[in-house]
């Protein structure tokens, strides 16, 4: 005799799942990128040749490139955690909302640590960067690119790109498929989203300095011709 509801709901999974590779996944995995970020090579492409998990994701930051960057630079956790989901993914601990100056400087090698354990299985570390425009992290099948384009003079995009390969014979595939086909996600999204609004905020107030500075630049001589000129 078949089970009924088990048909039912193994048919509500196909359909789901179904759903989920036809226009969720595509959605989510070109995330705000236009056609030409999406086709655009980005470093460590050359790493990942047939990646079975691929996302390229991008956003418009009103700020300049080197008001970005020192926010990408301290990401990690136990560091300035990562402008999203703290509960879940920085143990409570709050993302930081300003620059932390000893986590700025990186070289080929630094631990970006994801988790309180920091190994080439759990962790990524820096493969390469060029400051201000790119950044290139790597771990076990994996690897996480950054970029940084300057589209006017008060506007850059923000691309990123993340690309891995299943390893279907490890122990924790299960959890590695939820995380990275489930979670990856939402947690991206509102990190990019951390990144934009904090840099838009820094770069605000840089600019509200500058022109306060550049007013009392121009305001002293012209009192000064004033008072002589009477």
């Amino acid at each position: 005799m078949f089970n009924t509801r088990g048909i039912a709901l193994a048919t509500l999974g196909a359909v789901l799942f179904g759903v989920y590779l036809r226009a969720y996944r595509p959605w989510h995995s070109r995330w705000g990128a236009t056609d030409e970020e999406v086709a655009r090579a980005m470093p460590g492409d050359e790493l990942t040749l047939r990646p079975t998990f691929n996302v390229t994701r991008a956003i418009t930051i009103r700020a300049h490139p080197q008001d970005i960057w020192p926010w990408i630079v301290q990401i990690g956790f136990g560091r300035a955690g990562f402008y999203s989901y703290d509960l879940l993914d920085n143990l409570g601990r709050p993302s930081a909302e300003h620059i932390v100056p000893e986590l700025q400087h990186i070289e080929v090698g630094t631990w970006i640590p994801m988790s309180g354990k920091v190994s080439q299985e759990t962790a990524f570390s820096v493969r390469a960067f060029e400051t201000n425009r790119w950044m290139l992290w790597e771990k076990a099948a994996s690897t996480w690119a950054w970029k940084l384009l300057p589209i006017d003079e008060g506007h850059t995009r923000l691309i990123i790109r993340l690309r891995c390969h299943y390893r279907w014979d490890r122990p924790t595939i299960v959890t590695d498929l939820i995380l990275m086909e489930i979670g990856d996600f939402p947690m991206m999204r509102k990190l990019m989203l951390g990144i934009k609004r904090r840099a838009e905020h820094g770069s605000q107030q840089s600019r509200e300095t500058a022109a306060a500075t550049a007013g009392e630049g121009t305001l002293a001589p012209l009192n000064t011709y004033r008072g002589g000129g009477q």
